[in-house]
């Protein structure tokens, strides 16, 4: 059996250098793991060491902003926009010589994953998204559900300067407490939760979070270097790869209903779980559900 020992790796992407893990034998099928917000690669490490035992290797970048994955010039702008996101798993995988994947997503790992089976479905052999539903943005004239909107308050939190020094000076604080809020019956231990936390003191963490949630809903400037991509997302494409949805039923961020009813974005093979009495941070609550879905229909 191969070892589920991960090894840590950097690459110079053309922005940013992109630390990841990489687990398991080199030549084995690969299953690339995107990780959410507040949270880091170490989300995975149930999940890896199940995939690894089941004859896959894994790779787990920190995303942009979060823990060795920092920009490499001060005047780069600290994008957090989802297309950002996808170019930079698709750079990761044209710097390893990775054609294809099986591709696992969670929260804004989530997110990104649709954008790269949208757009680059032919590195895609399927997907398992986690935690969030499939769009690519709140069209003009939509509305959230009141329920939805609540849930979201952390989003319009950040517009704020309030926030701003939230995550600036008390981050650890804020982010512990959205833990027990997003996963009410996860117990985790405060050894778990200061591993992780210690990846949001990468220096571009706050800025990059902000970006991504004010400019999801129109409040900052897109990069420009990604407007091509963006181009691409509107209207919304459809997906071809075959994909699985998990999302828990606690779930305190994005409510469960959230989820529902994209079935009409998807050409290919296409299931919802729902996954009772589990909340947000399904790769560290469930993780064998996870690694079930990767499985199915794999080698």
């Amino acid at each position: 059996m191969a070892s589920s020992s991960p090894t840590a790796h950097t690459f110079e992407a053309p922005t940013l250098r992109i630390a990841y893990e990489r687990r398991g034998p080199a030549h084995a099928p690969v299953a690339l793991l995107l990780h959410g917000f507040p949270d880091d690669l170490r989300t995975w490490d149930a999940v890896a060491e199940q995939l690894v035992a089941a004859g896959y290797q894994t790779l787990a970048p920190s995303m942009r902003g979060c823990g060795g994955s920092v920009f490499l010039d001060a005047a780069t702008m600290r994008s957090g926009q989802t297309t950002a996101l996808a170019q930079d798993a698709i750079d990761l995988l044209d710097h390893l010589g990775i054609d294809k994947v099986v591709l696992v997503g969670h929260d804004w790992g989530a997110r990104a994953a649709y954008l790269l089976a949208a757009l680059w479905p032919a590195r895609i052999e399927r997907m398992v998204a986690i935690s969030v539903g499939y769009e690519t943005g709140i069209k003009p004239g939509e509305q959230l559900p009141a329920e939805q909107i609540h849930a979201y308050w952390y989003q319009w939190f950040f517009h704020s300067e309030r926030g701003h020094e939230a995550l600036k000076n008390n981050r650890r604080e804020f982010c512990h407490y959205i833990w027990h809020l997003w996963s009410p019956t996860w117990q985790f231990n405060e050894v778990t939760f200061e591993r992780t936390a210690a990846s949001w003191e990468n220096p571009d963490w706050v800025d990059v979070v902000l970006h991504a949630y004010c400019f999801r809903w129109g409040a900052a400037p897109p990069d420009p270097r990604y407007a091509a991509l963006e181009k691409q997302t509107e209207p919304q494409p459809k997906i071809s790869v075959p994909t699985t949805v998990l999302h828990g039923e606690l779930d305190g961020a994005s409510l469960v209903a959230s989820s529902e009813g994209k079935e009409q974005y998807f050409s290919g093979p296409y299931a919802r779980r729902v996954l009772p009495g589990v909340g947000h941070y399904v790769p560290r609550e469930a993780p064998d559900a996870i690694v079930a879905a990767v499985l199915v229909g794999g080698h």
